[in-house]
């Protein structure tokens, strides 16, 4: 089957188990959402006191557990790397998450959230698009994070061995896992349907590629839209099965988990746009890329872990009531830390070019 194939039929299978979660259990307008159900994992492992966001999200299991069967299944497909720029990795997931939150939703959410009718993740969309040009623009500079090495294979088992425990904790529910009561926590669909779900979409994902923010990306720079097909299936598929479920409810207020702090929204996904493309993918794409092997790719999972516990903790997540002051300060606040980020990285990155180039005129 051709890439292209793959991609609009990985779109298709998204846009409407989106939308069928949503109607057996899943928050709505929340059906896939990768910040929403790292967040809750994190919720139900105690990192942060959030009581209506803890859960132990399977989808997210069968992501992870998708992807490293396919990887393993496909000759050349399972390939453990890491050592690229470690530390950068673990701020850019976090910066990613807590972006995410600020809005209330990945990329993902965001384009469900519009199949919905919910136009208040408009002004997302068009912040997620500015923040990904932006960072295009740095790619052009010469933003870089290095290049990664090959480990052994059986360094990448690690990531799906947590990924089952996770699972194993879900069925046995010990004392010490937190599952909310109320509020999006509490609502999902059957968990088997869930993990059956995660498992496809996991495996169609790593064979696609499949990535929001590279849609957009590979537009700008190189006029591919092989991935951005995808990203059309899922709304075209999403809405139509949204509307056959009457779930479509089109409009600006009395939107589920969403506010219209415009600005904010826009600002959140800026954040999210810059973060993936300088990751070199959005919040599902590093899900995918952990599962297959990637060591960098786990790390930033970490960091989008870690980010979703202190946007709870500090109060810096959104809610439908908007955006607080501390969710506002820290969206600045990681604007200009990209921003340095990347003039350093790029500046750094700069000055080694030019001076292996004057080694290799020097030796000539």
């Amino acid at each position: 089957m051709k890439q292209s194939r793959v991609i609009i039929l990985t779109g298709v299978v998204i846009g409407f188990s989106g939308a069928l979660l949503m109607a057996l259990g899943n928050p709505a307008n929340m059906g896939i959402c990768l910040a929403c159900f790292w967040r809750d994992v994190a919720g139900g492992l105690g990192l942060h006191r959030a009581g209506v966001v803890q859960n132990i999200r399977l989808e997210i299991v069968g992501f992870i557990i998708g992807a490293f069967l396919i990887a393993n299944l496909v000759k050349g497909e399972y390939k453990v790397q890491s050592g690229s720029s470690p530390f950068t990795r673990f701020f850019l997931g976090a910066t990613m998450m807590i972006g995410a939150l600020v809005f209330l939703g990945c990329p993902w959410r965001m384009v469900l959230r519009l199949s919905g009718g919910d136009w208040t993740a408009i002004s997302g969309l068009f912040g997620f698009i500015a923040g990904i040009y932006v960072a295009t623009q740095f790619l052009k500079k010469g933003f870089s994070l290095g290049r990664a090495s090959t480990e052994r294979d059986t360094k990448g088992y690690l990531f799906p061995a947590i990924a089952v425990g996770l699972l194993l904790l879900r069925i046995i529910n010990p004392e010490f896992i937190f599952l909310s009561e109320t509020g999006p926590g509490s609502q999902f669909a059957p968990l088997w349907i869930t993990l059956i779900i995660g498992l496809i979409i996991g495996g169609l994902a790593q064979r696609s590629r499949i990535c929001s923010a590279g849609a957009i990306r590979d537009i700008i720079l190189v006029r591919d839209f092989d991935l951005f097909k995808g990203m059309v299936a899922i709304i075209v598929v999403a809405t139509g099965t949204n509307i056959a479920l009457g779930q479509f409810n089109p409009g600006f207020t009395g939107q589920a988990v969403a506010h219209t702090d415009y600005l904010w929204n826009f600002l959140g996904m800026f954040v999210v746009g810059i973060s993936a493309i300088m990751l070199g993918g959005c919040p599902l794409r590093q899900t995918i890329l952990a599962g297959e092997g990637n060591i960098d790719s786990v790390i930033a999972v970490f960091g989008m872990l870690f980010g979703a516990a202190i946007s709870h903790n500090f109060q810096l997540a959104g809610s439908p009531n908007g955006v607080g002051f501390n969710g506002r300060a820290a969206t600045i606040g990681l604007i200009i830390a990209l921003f340095i980020l990347a003039w350093v990285n790029i500046t750094k990155n700069n000055q080694e070019i030019a001076t292996k180039r004057r080694e290799a005129s020097s030796n000539a």
